[in-house]
């Protein structure tokens, strides 16, 4: 079976920086991954690389065995891949209906059409419907998304994430600036929306990682210094050193 996703030997170089220098992974269907590291590893810059948002200096990234590094982000979308933001990205005066409406249009075949009433799309309404359930926000329908408190901010960019059924799943520190109780509440959701998917994550609670990752890798200064499962990340001395330090006992 080939992987759902495959990073080959991915550089990225601003001027005359390295920033991404030569990762490489191979991640499974269904695996769930985190990619972890220090501030300034890179690991939003790679998130970047494999949604579109920046071309690879070198190297390439396959989703499904097909190459799309250098597509455009809309273009990678519609091949089957979707990411959240480290910074909550919706749209503020949309409901919570709405703004999920939206994230379902295209998955469910429906192109720009300006004579078309998106009302009158039974289907795209049902999805929404169904996605608000999943979430947890049916009791906010019709709330503008930006009165919302912040976990449920955070927990509608999920469901707009997942809006179009894309089968890799690319959470970018879903959990951070969240309580406790908040954290532990998207986690169970993160678990209940990502099931039968492929989803890599960027998270710096380590508590989130260990509870949610079959496979760990981390990034330090652009590369790859280990990928293995939860319980040999926490053994390893040089992911100790590099970063877990006491987390990692």
């Amino acid at each position: 079976m080939s992987a759902a996703l495959s990073l080959h030997d991915l550089r990225k170089t601003f001027g005359v920086t390295p920033i991404i220098r030569g990762v490489s992974l191979e991640i499974a269907p269904g695996e769930r991954h985190a990619i972890i590291g220090p501030n300034g590893a890179g690991k939003t810059t790679l998130f970047h690389l494999i949604s579109g948002r920046f071309k690879p200096t070198s190297g390439e990234v396959r989703l499904k065995g097909e190459r799309i590094s250098g597509l455009c982000p809309y273009e990678i979308n519609r091949r089957g891949l979707s990411r959240s933001f480290q910074v909550t990205n919706i749209f503020p005066k949309l409901s919570v209906y709405e703004n999920l409406r939206c994230a379902a249009l295209w998955s469910l075949g429906h192109k720009y059409a300006f004579w078309t009433g998106i009302d009158r799309l039974r289907d795209v309404g049902e999805r929404a419907d169904e996605l608000m359930e999943r979430i947890g926000l049916s009791a906010r329908r019709d709330v503008q998304a930006g009165v919302l408190t912040y976990a449920e901010q955070r927990a509608l960019e999920i469901g707009v994430t997942i809006g179009g059924d894309a089968e890799v799943i690319l959470l970018d520190e879903p959990t951070a600036g969240m309580s406790k109780t908040e954290t532990e509440q998207a986690v169970a959701l993160i678990r209940k929306v990502t099931q039968g998917k492929t989803l890599v994550m960027v998270e710096h609670d380590m508590s989130v990682v260990f509870g949610l990752a079959d496979r760990i890798s981390v990034l330090v200064y652009g590369q790859v210094i280990a990928s293995d499962a939860p319980e040999c990340i926490r053994r390893n001395e040089a992911v100790r050193e590099a970063y877990l330090g006491q987390a990692g006992h």
